[in-house]
């Protein structure tokens, strides 16, 4: 049976979805825009703030199911622009240790609430 993850510390779901579902020995991390799970806001300035703020409700919600990023096996990164890549890389970098994940990046036309990115990982349970 299907488990919800659920927690304060990353920005409540918006829609008809959870922050993330343990099943079979993963963790499905839903995506995660980057708004600050206590003003709800939209993190202000570069990619590489909304980056980070983005890759910090990630590891929230993996918290929150027991994991961290050294769990994560594979990350697909939205962008909206693709001229934004190598700073995204270079922030992503910084989070992922020795054996980083399994990784798509994908352009998007637009992202919820005029985010410029959206990540979303799956890690072991």
């Amino acid at each position: 049976m299907p488990e919800k993850i659920l927690t304060a510390d990353a920005p409540a779901p918006i829609g008809p979805y959870n922050q993330a579902i343990r099943a079979g020995g993963f963790v499905f991390c839903s995506g995660q825009i980057p708004l600050d799970p206590k003003t709800g806001e939209l993190a202000a300035g570069d990619i590489g703030s909304q980056t980070r703020q983005a890759l910090a409700n990630v590891a929230a919600v993996l918290a929150a199911a027991g994991a961290t990023f050294a769990d994560v096996v594979k990350t697909t990164i939205f962008l909206v622009d693709m001229n934004d890549f190598a700073t995204v890389n270079a922030v992503y970098g910084e989070h992922v240790g020795d054996v980083a994940p399994a990784r798509s990046t994908v352009a998007v036309a637009a992202l919820p609430r005029g985010a410029r990115i959206e990540i979303e990982v799956v890690a072991l349970a």
